[in-house]
Protein backbone atom coordinates (compact mmCIF):
# COMPACT_ATOMS: atom_id res chain seq x y z
CA UNK A 1 0.00 0.00 0.00
CA UNK A 2 1.17 3.30 -0.72
CA UNK A 3 2.43 5.39 2.26
CA UNK A 4 1.89 9.22 3.18
CA UNK A 5 4.77 11.99 4.67
CA UNK A 6 5.67 15.51 4.91
CA UNK A 7 8.90 16.26 3.48
CA UNK A 8 11.36 18.92 2.53
CA UNK A 9 13.04 19.09 -0.55
CA UNK A 10 16.32 20.44 -1.29
CA UNK A 11 16.66 23.35 -4.15
CA UNK A 12 17.79 22.08 -7.94
CA UNK A 13 21.70 23.58 -7.13
CA UNK A 14 21.45 21.43 -3.92
CA UNK A 15 19.68 17.91 -5.21
CA UNK A 16 22.57 18.14 -7.87
CA UNK A 17 25.30 18.31 -5.54
CA UNK A 18 23.70 15.69 -2.83
CA UNK A 19 23.70 13.55 -6.38
CA UNK A 20 27.59 14.73 -7.35
CA UNK A 21 28.63 13.46 -3.71
CA UNK A 22 26.81 10.57 -3.95
CA UNK A 23 28.63 9.37 -6.97
CA UNK A 24 31.88 10.92 -5.86
CA UNK A 25 31.03 8.35 -2.48
CA UNK A 26 30.05 6.09 -5.04
CA UNK A 27 33.65 5.34 -6.58
CA UNK A 28 35.49 5.81 -3.24
CA UNK A 29 34.02 3.63 -1.38
CA UNK A 30 33.24 0.80 -4.07
CA UNK A 31 29.32 1.05 -3.62
CA UNK A 32 27.45 -0.58 -6.21
CA UNK A 33 23.79 0.42 -5.67
CA UNK A 34 22.97 4.06 -8.17
CA UNK A 35 22.37 7.23 -6.18
CA UNK A 36 19.04 8.72 -5.53
CA UNK A 37 16.75 10.24 -8.10
CA UNK A 38 17.13 14.09 -7.83
CA UNK A 39 13.55 13.97 -8.01
CA UNK A 40 13.20 11.74 -4.75
CA UNK A 41 15.92 13.18 -2.68
CA UNK A 42 14.28 14.67 0.69
CA UNK A 43 13.99 15.26 4.21
CA UNK A 44 11.23 13.56 5.75
CA UNK A 45 10.05 15.31 8.20
CA UNK A 46 6.67 13.17 9.60
CA UNK A 47 5.72 9.59 7.65
CA UNK A 48 2.29 9.29 8.25
CA UNK A 49 2.01 5.84 7.23
CA UNK A 50 -0.79 4.01 4.67
CA UNK A 51 -2.36 6.66 2.05
CA UNK A 52 -5.69 6.66 3.58
CA UNK A 53 -8.04 9.42 2.50
CA UNK A 54 -8.90 10.24 6.11
CA UNK A 55 -5.30 11.05 6.85
CA UNK A 56 -4.68 13.34 3.38
CA UNK A 57 -8.03 15.15 4.14
CA UNK A 58 -6.17 15.93 8.08
CA UNK A 59 -2.83 16.44 6.91
CA UNK A 60 -4.10 18.46 4.07
CA UNK A 61 -5.67 20.95 6.62
CA UNK A 62 -3.65 20.62 9.58
CA UNK A 63 -0.40 21.94 6.80
CA UNK A 64 -2.76 24.57 5.97
CA UNK A 65 -2.66 26.28 9.26
CA UNK A 66 0.91 26.86 9.36
CA UNK A 67 2.63 30.30 8.88
CA UNK A 68 6.29 29.67 9.57
CA UNK A 69 9.80 31.13 8.72
CA UNK A 70 11.98 29.37 5.53
CA UNK A 71 14.26 26.48 7.37
CA UNK A 72 17.75 26.32 6.85
CA UNK A 73 18.94 22.96 5.84
CA UNK A 74 22.95 21.96 5.92
CA UNK A 75 24.61 18.42 6.04
CA UNK A 76 28.38 18.35 6.32
CA UNK A 77 28.89 14.28 6.82
CA UNK A 78 27.87 11.38 5.31
CA UNK A 79 27.80 7.74 6.70
CA UNK A 80 25.61 4.46 6.74
CA UNK A 81 22.62 4.19 8.97
CA UNK A 82 22.89 0.58 10.38
CA UNK A 83 19.31 -1.07 8.80
CA UNK A 84 17.31 -4.53 9.32
CA UNK A 85 17.59 -5.07 5.58
CA UNK A 86 20.27 -6.46 3.09
CA UNK A 87 20.91 -2.45 1.91
CA UNK A 88 22.26 0.29 3.95
CA UNK A 89 21.45 3.75 3.33
CA UNK A 90 23.88 6.09 3.06
CA UNK A 91 22.93 9.38 4.25
CA UNK A 92 24.03 12.88 4.53
CA UNK A 93 23.75 14.46 8.09
CA UNK A 94 24.48 17.20 9.66
CA UNK A 95 27.09 18.46 12.52
CA UNK A 96 24.70 21.08 14.19
CA UNK A 97 21.46 20.05 15.65
CA UNK A 98 19.49 22.29 13.23
CA UNK A 99 16.77 23.42 15.51
CA UNK A 100 15.10 25.65 13.10
CA UNK A 101 14.25 22.22 11.17
CA UNK A 102 13.87 20.85 14.58
CA UNK A 103 11.35 23.47 15.51
CA UNK A 104 9.53 23.52 12.15
CA UNK A 105 8.92 19.56 12.55
CA UNK A 106 7.65 19.94 16.21
CA UNK A 107 5.16 22.87 14.90
CA UNK A 108 3.68 20.88 12.00
CA UNK A 109 3.63 17.85 14.21
CA UNK A 110 1.31 19.68 16.53
CA UNK A 111 -1.03 21.34 14.23
CA UNK A 112 -1.29 17.20 12.66
CA UNK A 113 -1.87 16.35 16.35
CA UNK A 114 -4.65 18.76 16.50
CA UNK A 115 -6.28 17.70 13.39
CA UNK A 116 -6.40 14.30 14.39
CA UNK A 117 -3.07 12.60 12.63
CA UNK A 118 -1.21 10.53 14.44
CA UNK A 119 2.03 11.27 14.83
CA UNK A 120 5.67 10.11 16.20
CA UNK A 121 7.41 12.57 18.44
CA UNK A 122 9.95 10.17 19.06
CA UNK A 123 13.86 11.20 17.89
CA UNK A 124 14.15 12.77 15.15
CA UNK A 125 17.77 12.87 13.21
CA UNK A 126 17.53 15.07 10.01
CA UNK A 127 19.23 13.18 6.87
CA UNK A 128 19.21 13.09 2.70
CA UNK A 129 19.74 9.41 1.58
CA UNK A 130 21.87 9.03 -1.08
CA UNK A 131 21.49 5.82 -1.87
CA UNK A 132 21.36 2.39 -0.45
CA UNK A 133 24.32 -0.37 -0.90
CA UNK A 134 25.04 -2.99 0.99
CA UNK A 135 28.17 -1.95 1.80
CA UNK A 136 28.89 0.32 4.94
CA UNK A 137 30.66 3.94 4.90
CA UNK A 138 32.21 5.00 7.64
CA UNK A 139 31.55 8.34 8.68
CA UNK A 140 33.29 11.32 7.23
CA UNK A 141 33.39 15.04 6.41
CA UNK A 142 32.28 16.24 3.42
CA UNK A 143 31.60 19.27 1.29
CA UNK A 144 28.17 20.89 2.47
CA UNK A 145 24.77 20.63 1.04
CA UNK A 146 22.83 23.59 1.70
CA UNK A 147 19.79 25.58 1.40
CA UNK A 148 16.83 27.32 2.28
CA UNK A 149 13.78 25.05 2.43
CA UNK A 150 11.28 27.80 1.36
CA UNK A 151 8.49 25.53 1.49
CA UNK A 152 7.13 21.80 2.55
CA UNK A 153 5.75 18.95 0.87
CA UNK A 154 3.11 16.16 1.05
CA UNK A 155 4.17 12.91 -0.96
CA UNK A 156 2.96 9.92 -1.96
CA UNK A 157 5.21 7.34 -2.23
CA UNK A 158 3.95 4.90 -4.76
CA UNK A 159 5.49 1.43 -3.45
CA UNK A 160 6.77 -0.52 -5.55
CA UNK A 161 7.20 2.43 -8.72
CA UNK A 162 10.60 4.52 -6.99
CA UNK A 163 8.27 7.59 -7.11
CA UNK A 164 6.39 9.81 -5.25
CA UNK A 165 3.48 12.05 -6.05
CA UNK A 166 3.31 15.47 -4.34
CA UNK A 167 -0.41 16.01 -3.01
CA UNK A 168 -0.15 19.41 -1.27
CA UNK A 169 2.53 22.08 -1.23
CA UNK A 170 2.70 25.19 1.56
CA UNK A 171 5.04 27.99 1.25
CA UNK A 172 7.65 28.90 4.35
CA UNK A 173 8.09 32.54 5.13
CA UNK A 174 11.87 34.37 4.45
Amino acid sequence: MDSLFFALQPEPAAAGRAVELAESLRAAHDLKAQATAVERLHVTLHHLGALREETVTRALRAAATLDCPAVEVRFDKATSFKSGGKKRPLVLLSRQALQPLQDFRSTLGVALSLHGVDVDDGSFRPHLTLLRDARAVPEQSVGPVAWKAREFVLLQSLVGQGRYVVLGRWPLNG
